[in-house]
């Protein structure tokens, strides 16, 4: 059986300066959530750009670089764990890509936000987009950025904290990394305000 890939949209319009943003992370139960604002160049595509989830390791890390030296501007941000913990997950999402946005070389003037909802950011229009990474190759390049360097991030912090084999899991919620937890307990990486184990189950 053959399948055909849909190709993603390059821009929504083309009046105004657009920029992709993206996070990573927002489910892991240790770790920042990263995010990431692309602004791509009309004048260099990049072939194979697609939705982080739908792409490989492998291949994650290959359009990386590729991003990062053809897109416009790019920057990439983080809320660490305990930002999260002090202000909640959803909103920390926001305000790392508004940290990320902060960070661009050049202003867009529209934003395409992956997701239902977002907090303004100051002075520019923003459209919400659900299953945007999946739809449009700069919040698909977004995507690919947020996630590679939030997995880098995981991949360091995992030499100091090996028993959590967040090298392999990246701080999400799977079962051996749950069982870490409650052998070894919580470290300074984790967020304390979310269900770190099962209700039925104590930390201590």
């Amino acid at each position: 059986m053959y399948y055909c890939a849909v190709s993603l949209k390059r821009f929504y319009q083309r009046k105004l300066l657009e920029a992709g943003c993206d996070e990573a992370g927002r489910g892991c139960l240790a770790g920042p959530v990263f995010a990431a604002a692309v602004i791509l160049d009309p004048k260099k595509p990049i072939k194979k750009l697609n939705d982080s989830k739908k792409l490989s390791e492998a291949e994650r890390n290959a359009l990386r670089p590729e991003i990062e030296e053809n897109a416009l501007a790019w920057a990439v941000a983080s809320y660490s764990n305990q930002e999260i913990d002090k202000v909640n997950i959803l909103k920390a999402s926001f305000l790392s890509m508004h940290r990320a946005l902060a960070k661009l070389s050049v202003k867009p003037e529209l934003l395409l936000i992956d997701g239902n909802r977002f907090i303004p950011y100051p002075q520019t229009q923003h459209i919400c987009i659900v299953k945007g990474d999946a739809k449009y190759q700069a919040i698909a390049a977004a995507s690919i950025l947020a996630k590679t360097h939030r997995d880098a991030f995981m991949e360091k912090i995992h030499q100091e904290f090996p028993q959590y084999n967040w090298q392999q899991n990246k701080g999400y919620p799977t079962l051996a990394h749950r069982a870490a937890i409650k052998e070894f307990g919580p470290c300074v990486h984790h967020r304390m305000t979310f269900n770190l184990l099962p209700a039925q189950i104590s930390l201590f």
